[in-house]
């Protein structure tokens, strides 16, 4: 962020802007040796103008990738947090040698950023907050259809991605194999036209002889349930078919050989299906996107690994699906 010799803006939006405000912002960011470097910012109070403040947010002087921008959006999500906006407007510094298509992806990260950025799971507080930002405007980086398409598609990621953070917080009592099949099946339900599910019971993975997916589970009080999820276009030929597996252990304690000791990490065991998240948001997005010419299998082996009688011991041998036997170590 270059400024001449009286340490005014060489930037023609910049120095616009802080004609406006009388060289309150040259003179800010002077005093709070603010450069523009990438994760730095500094906000302004203006009191009797039409905005409330005025941000400065630094991307280097490189940012040219999505995730620079993306960083961007989730640094404006966060003023916005402190300040508890209810509008915020954005624009680059910057963006003449943007080409229409860079314009088109840096909108779109911009906006991934900022509705990841302002999200808060709130869901199990007793006094549940919710954000106040309802209106962002990202200007100079295009209008149109175009645009519109580019913003739906960061849309449907961010609520894909947002989904996939709920299940890893919800608890171990509230998600268990049960609950995360139940989401699976909603999916699939929400965008029936490509989706489709297959929950499989334990009784079901028994006549499949599934001895070492049931060995895990065989301690819980709560059931395993196997979900497979399948998407499929509407129409076309199908060019690629590909398939996306997510670990599903709702909660792992580590069995008789119990999670104990320094970086055991028993406590936040919960996040252990953190891969079934993925994967189900991933299921989530290709719902709303509705990607032409790819199948895609989405596959879970939901469970909890516990402690009871009814569990699996060192030394215990059990035989996997496809035949093979199996001595448990640990």
């Amino acid at each position: 962020m270059s400024k001449d010799e009286n340490y005014k803006f060489q930037n023609s939006i910049l120095k616009k802007l802080d004609g406006l405000l009388g060289g309150m912002l040259a003179e800010a960011s002077s005093e709070e040796d603010f450069t523009g470097k990438a994760g730095k910012s500094m906000v302004l109070r203006l009191p009797s103008c039409g905005s409330k403040r005025v941000g400065l947010i630094g991307l280097g002087k490189t940012a040219s990738s999505p995730a620079s921008f993306q960083r961007l959006g989730e640094a404006v999500a966060a003023a916005a947090k402190t300040a508890q906006a209810n509008s915020v407007a954005i624009v680059l510094a910057s963006s003449e040698g943007l080409s229409n298509e860079s314009k088109l992806s840096t909108a779109s990260a911009i906006a991934s950023g900022t509705v990841l950025g302002i999200y808060e799971d709130s869901r199990y507080k007793s006094e549940p907050r919710k954000p106040k930002l309802n209106s962002v405007d990202i200007i100079g980086l295009g209008t149109g259809p175009e645009l519109e398409k580019m913003l739906k598609y960061a849309e449907n990621v961010s609520s894909a991605i947002i989904f996939g953070r709920e299940l890893v917080n919800s608890p171990a009592n509230v998600l268990t194999p049960a609950a995360l099949a139940a989401e699976a099946s909603n999916i699939a339900s929400l965008y029936s036209d490509v989706l489709s599910a297959n929950i499989l019971s334990a009784e079901q993975c028994k006549e499949l002889k599934m001895g070492s997916y049931l060995g895990v589970a065989a301690a819980s009080a709560n059931p395993p349930h196997f979900i497979h999820l399948c998407y499929k276009p509407s129409s076309g030929p199908i060019k690629t078919k590909l398939a996306l597996v997510g670990k599903g252990l709702t909660f792992d304690s580590g069995g008789y050989n119990i999670k104990t000791g320094a970086g055991c990490s028993i406590d936040i065991m919960k996040t252990d299906m953190g891969g079934s998240a993925a994967v189900l948001g991933a299921a989530k997005a290709l719902g709303q996107i509705k990607p032409p010419g790819v199948e895609v299998h989405f596959i879970v082996a939901s469970c909890e690994n516990m402690i009871s009688g009814t569990g699996m011991r060192p030394g215990d041998i059990i035989t996997a699906s496809n035949g093979k036997t199996i001595e448990v170590y640990f």
